[in-house]
């Protein structure tokens, strides 16, 4: 069974983790088919090959699918992750995996990567990921924005952009899109810095450290003068860089608490106005069978749930806060540096978002993860390191990589210019040689969190004679994980369809009514007088809970009733009774 089962709350999970002994076995290293090198960043074309061979070398595990087309007509390339002797994909709960809808936040995609790899290769060697696929299935796009993260990887970027699709965007309103990019004036790959010698400027260069430059105060003459990002004025406005590529920021096209664009900027015209965010949309509403939701975001280091504005927190129940919390509280356990934090109370707020859409338009509970933590530069505590320790950790553990050094350059509007600094590698994104644990611990979080979908079994059924040929016939079925067949999101705006108890009478057998139970000893039923045999659970099967039904059914002894529970969020189970049996 696997460990993660144990649990009935964080706190004794903790316990059973930390009692847990390993054997020999487990601690040896599964080879995996497909090499992969999680200290180093992959462009699109490398991440799609990856996923090709992955599923070539685990062809029962893994289908890829293009659930549709990039604005620029990029494949949105998903692995569907699944083990059939088990069940379809879709005939068990599912969970939605994504990364990079912000091109920007590049770890995501190979947070993504490494979980479908490492999925793949442990399948069957490891107890914990083999049960996992025992009973869920997995739809994972580690890349939302194929355009914008090739735009990243081959273009001078910033740490900061491309955000935003590749949607062409008058940002500067003068009829024209996309006319007046930032240019790579020194040809380092990144969009840098300008400076300019200025006899009342108000800055000073450091004597000790060239590329450091500091304000002076109010009282001193400084010989510098910042000029913002590296570039010319391409469209004669006498401004430098306002309308570069792009865009619409998708992850403000959701259809839940979406705002047109004057309220929430990069919102696009109308929520999935785009083909990215249309794509995913429509696969998740076709698969009601998903059941927990992941994205992956950077930077910040924080577990993040919605809602995303005050005035949506009715939408999270407490029932269903209890769940995001004991998921987030481990979380914090798991990530180290790491914060579990509600969107609009904590961070901003966020109209339109993709998981926040996901929790409150599909009622499942989701997450969105912030990569990459500053306290974990140097692993002594959660404060944001000084730019002194900054300096350190960039000359000797990343040994300059993250810095262009300061030329000369002849500008057409400004003439001698300084141009370089921090580069696109300088932040935001996981240092290299630290890419691997993020990526691993944020996987075992999602796990966890998968391993929370709902898992039900029949439990104690009882036959007790009623009189004549009649029965009572109690049926309990139990949910052993945390999150229920149907959240209360789900119940109160009637989201999905309700699960679904079923009693099929063998021959010469009737069902005569049925009702809920509060418990075994109860002698009254909440009566279902409409279809007895067929009984509607809107409000499905709690956490860790059970659900206990009472049919009285006539028949002789030695009669049958067959019994099913559907859920879109729970793999069916059946069970059979023999009456007096």
């Amino acid at each position: 069974m696997n460990r993660v089962l144990r649990t009935a709350t964080v706190a004794s999970l903790l316990a059973v983790a930390g009692a847990f002994a390993p054997t020999a076995a487990a601690q040896e290293f599964t080879e995996p088919e497909v090499e992969i090198a999680f200290n180093r960043y992959y462009d699109v074309p490398e991440i799609h090959d990856f996923m090709r061979q992955i599923a070539a070398a685990h062809p029962d595990l893994i289908t890829l699918q293009s659930i549709g087309k990039s604005l620029e007509g990029r494949d949105m390339l998903m692995a569907i992750v699944n083990d059939p002797s088990t069940g379809a994909h879709d005939e068990k709960p599912a969970m939605w995996i994504d990364g990079g809808i912000h091109a920007n936040e590049i770890q995501g995609c190979e947070t993504v990567l490494y979980s479908l790899w490492y999925l793949a290769k442990e399948h069957g060697s490891n107890e914990d990921i083999t049960e996992l696929l025992r009973n869920y299935s997995f739809y994972m796009l580690p890349i939302v924005n194929p355009d914008s993260r090739s735009y990243w990887f081959n273009q001078p970027s910033t740490p900061h952009f491309p955000r935003w699709n590749q949607r062409p965007h008058d940002l500067d309103r003068d009829g024209f899109v996309d006319e007046d990019p930032a240019d790579d004036l020194d040809g380092d790959g990144s969009i840098t810095q300008m400076w300019i010698k200025d006899p009342h400027g108000r800055w000073k260069r450091d004597e000790n450290d060239p590329r450091i430059f500091t304000r002076v105060g109010p009282d001193e003459t400084g010989e510098w003068t910042y000029l913002g990002q590296e570039g010319i004025d391409n469209d004669g406005d006498g401004r430098i860089n306002e309308d570069g590529p792009g865009g619409d920021d998708m992850n403000r096209n959701w259809p839940s608490d979406w705002k047109p664009n004057y309220i929430q900027f990069g919102a696009g015209p109308f929520p999935f106005s785009h083909p990215e965010t249309h794509a995913i949309g429509k696969w998740c509403y076709d698969h009601p069978n998903i059941a927990a939701y992941q994205s992956y975001h950077n930077t910040g280091g924080m577990i993040l749930r919605g809602p995303g504005s005050s005035y949506v927190e009715s939408a999270y129940s407490r029932a269903d806060q209890r769940v995001y919390d004991e998921i987030g509280n481990l979380g914090e356990k798991l990530l180290p540096y790491y914060d579990y934090l509600v969107i609009y109370k904590d961070l901003y707020n966020v109209h339109g978002g993709e998981a926040t859409w996901a929790g409150e338009g599909l009622g499942i509970i989701s997450f969105t993860n912030e990569l990459w933590a500053v306290g974990k530069y140097f692993q002594r505590d959660n404060t944001r390191p000084s730019d002194e320790d900054m300096w350190i950790f960039r000359d000797r553990l990343q040994f300059g990589e993250t810095f262009t050094e300061y030329t000369e350059f002849n500008h057409p509007q400004y003439g001698p210019v300084l141009i370089g600094g921090l580069n696109k590698w300088s932040s935001r994104s996981t240092p290299t040689f630290m890419l691997e644990e993020d990526a691993h611990r944020n996987f075992a979080f999602t796990m966890f969190h998968a391993d929370q979908m709902p898992v039900l079994e029949f439990g104690e059924t009882i036959v007790e004679p009623a009189g004549g040929n009649l029965w009572a016939v109690t049926v309990e079925v139990k949910n052993t994980k945390v999150i229920p067949t149907r959240t209360d999101r789900q119940a109160r705006q009637n989201i999905g369809a309700a699960d679904l108890l079923t009693a099929s009478p063998g021959e010469g057998v009737t069902v005569i009514t049925s009702g809920h139970l509060d418990g075994f000893q109860d002698e009254t039923i909440d009566e279902n007088t409409h279809e007895p045999a067929r009984v509607l659970l809107t409000n499905g099967v709690k956490g860790r809970s059970s659900h206990l039904h009472r049919f009285y059914v006539e028949g002789p002894a030695g009669g049958t009733v067959n019994f099913t529970f559907e859920s879109e969020r729970a793999k069916a189970i059946s069970a059979s009774v023999t009456l007096g049996g």
